[in-house]
């Protein structure tokens, strides 16, 4: 009887490894476009808003129209419930979430102000802050110190149809990430508005 042949068994390197299976985060700054552009996004993704993912783990409450997270308790639910393939989470606060990369859409800091102006969110004081948000360029940097990948899309003139294909096809790529792909600073009509100089 002839025995079985050997079977050699390869040790195991990272080409062997599962895949990131978190979800993408889909983030910006307020008046950036992100829900709008989450409800264009085709199937198999998943948009999931964060704070309707908040109260469904009952980690958050609504304060008007926004929601309040707590943030530290909605990272051990997520870490406990993972989430479905495709699943893109969509919020100013996804990126601090445990994600495997991050779409920023990025707005002109006073095409931004108009917009939350004309949609009439948040006083006048949170509209400065989030200009000032937007110029500085706060959402990547701060995805940038976790460590994650992160891809810019420019939604200051583009329709949202546009700009859902172009995160789309980021979802489906996941080219090379684009840290530095937007900069507002060099815009002097920016620079002025943050150094409170008449223009």
């Amino acid at each position: 009887m002839t025995p079985p042949a050997s079977r050699a068994v390869r040790p195991r390197g990272p080409a062997d490894e599962l895949p990131d299976t978190r979800p993408i985060a889909l983030t910006g700054t307020p008046g950036s476009g992100k829900t709008a552009v989450a409800r264009k996004l085709p199937r198999p993704w998943r948009p999931t808003e964060v704070g309707a993912l908040a109260r469904r783990a009952g980690v958050g409450r609504r304060r008007g129209r926004a929601t309040e997270v707590d943030l530290p308790a909605l990272r051990r639910w997520i870490a406990r419930h993972p989430s479905p393939p495709g699943t893109v989470l969509v919020g100013h606060l996804a990126h601090l979430l445990p994600v495997s990369g991050v779409i920023v859409l990025r707005c002109h800091p006073v095409i931004l102000e108009r917009r939350l102006r004309r949609a009439h969110r948040g006083s006048a004081r949170d509209r400065r802050a989030n200009y000032v948000a937007e110029a500085i360029d706060l959402v990547a940097r701060e995805a940038s110190e976790r460590g994650l990948p992160i891809w810019q899309v420019d939604t200051s003139r583009s329709t949202v149809a546009g700009v859902a294909r172009s995160v789309e096809r980021l979802l489906r790529t996941r080219p090379g990430p684009t840290r530095r792909a937007v900069d507002w600073l060099s815009d002097s009509h920016v620079t002025a508005h943050l150094l409170d100089r008449p223009r």
